[in-house]
């Protein structure tokens, strides 16, 4: 049996439809501003028909009602990823139910490599890397901190390694986050910065040392001529 052609929505119903679905507070809130100017836009132009022959309308009611689907469907597309709790999950590098010593997570990281598990591998090992920097005063310590804020925070006192904390914030997130397969040479190269920025001794700018920390180095007295 032939499969019977879809039915497409007269001009006005398709303006109604469009009204009803677009006015949520969802989409308003997650679509992006040029959506919204879009919008309004064409519903301007639609204001000038009517979808009637007799009124003198260029643009058949069918392809009205056709154009404005279009147009709900391309803003259910674009609004869906926002719309979507999981895609606006936070991407934190510590999980919220238990944090670790930055020793335990490097325990938990060879341990992982040995069985194979590279991916989890990869992601102990850089909460390693975050967790030695807060216990040496580095970084702050911030819940909820996001891999790229930490590439960003200690590229400061390490521009050395400014290159490699992007390259491992990006690994952390797709192995994390997304669905990247990760294998030995990513842990390697986890494993390598992490022992990297331990040997290294961090440039601290002078607003950001503290009186009680080693680097501290209190300031000069002006000398008068």
């Amino acid at each position: 049996m032939a499969a019977e052609p879809p039915v497409l929505p007269g001009a006005e119903e398709a303006r109604r439809w469009a009204a009803e679905e677009l006015s949520q507070p969802e989409y308003r809130d997650a679509a992006p501003g040029w959506v919204e100017t879009l919008w309004e836009n064409f519903l301007d132009w639609l204001s000038t028909l009517d979808g009637s022959a007799d009124a003198g309308s260029t643009v058949p009611s069918p392809v009205i009602g056709l154009v404005i689907a279009v147009i709900i469907a391309a803003a259910v597309i674009i609004a869906k990823p926002r719309l979507n709790p999981k895609a606006r999950q936070v991407k934190e590098v510590f999980e919220p139910e238990g944090e670790l010593a930055a020793g335990e997570y490097r325990l938990r990281a060879e341990t992982s490599a040995a069985a194979g598990r590279w991916g989890d591998a990869v992601v102990d090992r850089f909460r390693a890397l975050v967790r030695s920097a807060e216990d040496r005063t580095i970084l702050d310590t911030q819940p909820g901190r996001t891999a790229d804020e930490v590439a960003r925070d200690l590229a400061l006192p390490f521009s050395t390694e400014g290159q490699r904390l992007d390259r491992a914030a990006g690994m952390f997130d797709a192995i994390r986050y997304g669905n990247k397969t990760a294998d030995a040479g990513d842990y390697r190269a986890m494993a390598s910065l992490d022992d990297a920025l331990e040997a290294l001794k961090p440039v601290r700018r002078p607003g950001n040392r503290d009186e009680g920390h080693p680097d501290y180095e209190p300031p000069r007295p002006a000398v008068l001529p």
